[in-house]
């Protein structure tokens, strides 16, 4: 399951605009020349997006379309990741420090 996580982050990496992405031919870059906000925007349609298509899943029993969703999802939080110098490899390895703790305990663990 990493690799491909790995090989899509490569190639976000590579539509950076320090890398030499170009806005005009890579939808990536496109967002990244836009900023932060552009990125946080589209997670949030990404989000309403996939909220909604549970919704319909939940009546019609055919998670197809939820799956696609998830999918733009994941896709752009990698975006954002990668926005702010971080991998998904880092919120892997979040979530096997996390694994075998009981969510309740580890929020109340958190200092921030």
């Amino acid at each position: 399951m990493n690799d491909i996580l790995a090989r899509i982050a490569a190639v976000i990496e590579s539509r950076k605009p320090a890398a030499g992405g170009d806005p005009a031919s890579s939808y990536v870059a496109k967002l990244f020349s836009k900023g932060d906000d552009a990125i946080l925007k589209k997670i949030g349609e990404e989000a309403t997006e996939t909220v909604m298509a549970a919704k319909d899943a939940r009546v019609s029993g055919d998670a197809s379309k939820l799956l696609y969703e998830t999918a733009d999802l994941w896709f752009h939080s990698m975006v954002l990741l990668a926005q702010f110098g971080l991998t998904p490899q880092q919120v892997v390895d979040e979530l096997a420090r996390r694994e075998g703790v009981s969510g309740i305990d580890e929020k109340a663990a958190r200092t921030e």
